[in-house]
């Protein structure tokens, strides 16, 4: 082989060499292990400045030592991001190699068109499909679901409530249920799908089941931040905040779990638009968080119980979030938490996490949970489903099964039991 032509060979073989070994092609999530201060600053300062999102904690204010940090990165970045972290000896591991394959997973149709047959709960669907399928179910059970438009939101689409109730007469209790509130949460909504299948077909077959729509109607809100579920779908997957634009700044959304009125936009919330949990300009300043208020005011004599369904790290949390302070009734909530965590292990052997908010994880002011148990509502619970974090929001369709029914078997022992209270 000639010389130049060798040169030519080998400049060529290099480039391949570098593409394929050095620049990772698909976008990579890390689990970095946090262990002092200067990681800390490291990370916080990472965080902010390079193609990442995070994923656990929310926000880099939340970085602390001693911890474990899920972070997402672009591909153009995972090279620059894993050299900062050898340089600065913070050791981490690969959680997710290929992100692109499991976003594809999620989002794959068996069907050619998803509406022609019956829905498949075991699937993730779009916001179009979700609505679609509202419709249809309150047209195919016109006895026992009501749908009720609540508001709109940033961008004007609809707010829909799905009220369940058995066939009888009138009751005087109910429960609120939503899903959706962080755009990338998509086991969430799967959930509320899940649980209104689940009650439409087992109702006078399951005791539980049928002594809960026996006695109170329970409100089901599929979908709370439907502009940024759309966008995670269309334009990036890890889209947390709603897509209000803010007068003052570039950056788009607002964390709709730090915008109710419970020691809004205090420690554990940001007044920075660009952050992942800015509180908004003002309590209840986004139309999605306020539907859900002005609703949740107008029934405030009816709803008992509260849940906002959540992802991920498999916990079951409840008042307060917003402070460090025990709520009256903490005692009784600590134990209908662990009574369902427990069980969840029994049948499933999953392990869930239990205690109030800001002392199992740490401070979320501003949040829905806090702000429904200061109007009255003493049984608020946020629980969050699977996974720990192999996965995290990008949890396998296969996972959706499992995942719902121990949100389900929580959901019935803490409702029963709040039936129980509250006759």
């Amino acid at each position: 082989m000639r010389p130049l032509i060798q040169l030519a060979y080998l400049i060529c073989f290099n480039n391949f060499l570098e593409r394929c070994v050095c620049k990772p092609e698909h976008d990579r999530v890390l689990s970095i292990t946090v262990s002092t201060q200067e990681h800390v600053d490291t990370l916080r300062n990472m965080t902010s400045n390079n193609e990442t999102e995070l994923w656990q904690p929310a926000s880099p204010t939340h970085i602390t030592a001693n911890s474990e940090v899920h972070l997402y990165i672009q591909s153009t970045s995972v090279e620059h991001v894993t050299q900062i972290l050898r340089k600065h000896r913070i050791t981490y591991t690969v959680l997710v190699e290929n992100t692109k394959a499991l976003v594809e997973m999620q989002t794959k149709n068996e069907s050619s068109d998803p509406r022609s047959a019956g829905v498949n709960y075991e699937r993730y669907h779009s916001l179009e499909d979700i609505y679609h399928w509202i419709n249809k179910a309150s047209q195919e059970n016109p006895g026992m679901v009501k749908v009720i438009l609540i508001g709109s939101s940033f961008e004007k689409r609809p707010l829909y409530v799905l009220k369940l109730s058995g066939q009888r007469g009138e009751v005087k209790r109910a429960m609120w249920m939503d899903c959706g509130i962080h755009a990338r949460e998509w086991i969430s909504p799967a959930f509320c799908m899940w649980f209104v299948k689940y009650a439409l077909t087992f109702y006078n077959q399951n005791n539980d089941i049928t002594e809960m729509l026996n006695n109170m109607d329970i409100y089901v809100l599929p979908v709370m931040n439907p502009d940024g579920y759309k966008y995670t779908w269309t334009t990036n997957r890890m889209w947390r905040k709603n897509r209000s634009m803010s007068n003052n700044s570039e950056c788009v959304g607002t964390d709709l779990n730090r915008n109710f009125d419970a020691n809004w936009c205090t420690e554990g919330a940001s007044s920075d638009p660009c952050d992942p949990i800015f509180c908004g300009q003002f309590p209840e300043s986004e139309p999605e968080a306020q539907a859900v208020a002005k609703f949740l005011r107008s029934h405030k004599d009816t709803v008992k119980l509260y849940l906002s369904i959540h992802s991920y790290s498999q916990m079951l949390l409840f008042p307060s979030s917003c402070s460090y302070d025990n709520v009256p009734n903490h005692n009784e909530l600590l134990e209908l938490a662990k009574a369902a965590s427990a069980k969840i292990r029994r049948y499933y052997k999953s392990y869930y996490r239990y205690g109030a908010g800001a002392k199992t994880i740490y401070l979320a002011p501003g949040g829905s949970d806090d702000w429904a148990y200061n109007l009255g509502i003493k049984y608020s619970f946020t629980f969050e489903l699977q996974d720990r974090g192999r996965y995290g929001f990008l949890l396998p369709p296969s996972f959706i099964p499992q995942a719902c029914n121990e949100a389900l078997l929580a959901a019935k022992i803490i409702a029963l039991h709040v039936i129980k209270e509250t006759q």
